[in-house]
């Protein structure tokens, strides 16, 4: 082989190598490209995952949890999401151990956000389970207290329908004016008392034992007829001034008697009324007329 077919083949060769070389180049190049391409595609996608996760814990913020400390934990792995993800859009691509690391992170993150939000479907289970059995308490203790007001009324009425059946009462009732010599007149100057007679009515009912009349008498004044002010009788809440009184025994049987009220001069004419009282309770109010 002469000199210039030696060069031919060294040319032919060196032709091929860089052929051959140049492919290689271009060919790996395109793979890396392609890599390149497949790990910015995944660093996205990772991102994509970081922000909607850290979506998903803004939304639980807004749940109302009535536990503080889940509440601290759930605020501390959203921070650590959004530190990741802050991380993660400053991490170049290429930075194929840092990019899967924090892919692991996310599984983490993701695991422990389920067990937070198991925990927090578990505590409004139970908070609602509490209020519905609070809500019924409630029901039952209104219910109870309904019941327990309504025994006390229906206690105070028959309370009251008993007492009232234990009070006596004036049945007949009349008033004779009287002159000095204790007889009748309608003469107003010659007045000089009043006298009451009365009928108390039978009650077997009532307690039977001492017992006093009180009779209160007011003129058209408004003013009772009495010659000693001191003479009151206890009355509800307060005292009242008595005209007469009578102390006697009662059985249970009718009983009849008589009361007198002395006048202190001419009596006014007009209307008066004459109230009768035992045991604190009026039994008998009677208006009467005293005229010319």
């Amino acid at each position: 082989m002469n000199k210039k077919s030696t060069t031919t083949l060294v040319i032919i060769i060196l032709s091929i190598i860089l052929v051959v070389v140049l492919f290689l180049f271009f060919h790996q190049r395109y793979e890396v490209k392609g890599m390149v391409e497949q790990m910015e595609f995944e660093k996205e996608q990772l991102q994509e995952e970081y922000e909607d996760l850290a979506i998903q814990f803004d939304g639980y913020q807004n749940l109302d949890i009535k536990n503080d400390s889940l509440q601290d934990l759930l605020s501390r792995e959203q921070q650590r999401v959004q530190d990741l993800l802050e991380e993660l859009r400053v991490t170049r691509a290429t930075n194929a151990r840092r990019i899967a690391e924090l892919k692991k992170e996310l599984a983490t993150v993701r695991a422990v956000m389920v067990e937070y939000v198991h925990q927090i479907d578990s505590l409004n289970q139970t908070n609602a389970q509490l209020t519905r059995e609070n809500q019924q308490l409630n029901q039952q203790y209104q219910q109870a207290s309904s019941q327990a007001q309504q025994l006390q009324e229906e206690k105070t009425q028959l309370t009251e329908v008993v007492r009232r059946a234990s009070m006596l009462e004036i049945s007949d009732f009349l008033v004779t004016p009287l002159n000095k010599r204790d007889r009748k007149t309608r003469s107003l100057s010659q007045m000089e008392r009043f006298q009451f007679d009365y009928t108390i009515s039978k009650n077997i009912t009532c307690e039977p034992g001492a017992k006093t009349l009180y009779l209160r008498v007011v003129n058209p004044n408004g003013e009772v007829l009495n010659e000693n002010i001191g003479d009151v009788f206890a009355f509800e809440d307060g005292e009242l001034t008595y005209s007469a009184f009578k102390d006697f025994e009662y059985t249970g049987e009718e009983i009849a008697g008589v009361l007198y009220v002395p006048l202190a001069g001419e009596p006014e004419q007009g209307f008066y009324n004459a109230d009768f009282f035992i045991d604190g309770n009026m039994i008998g109010s009677f208006p009467f007329e005293i005229r010319k």
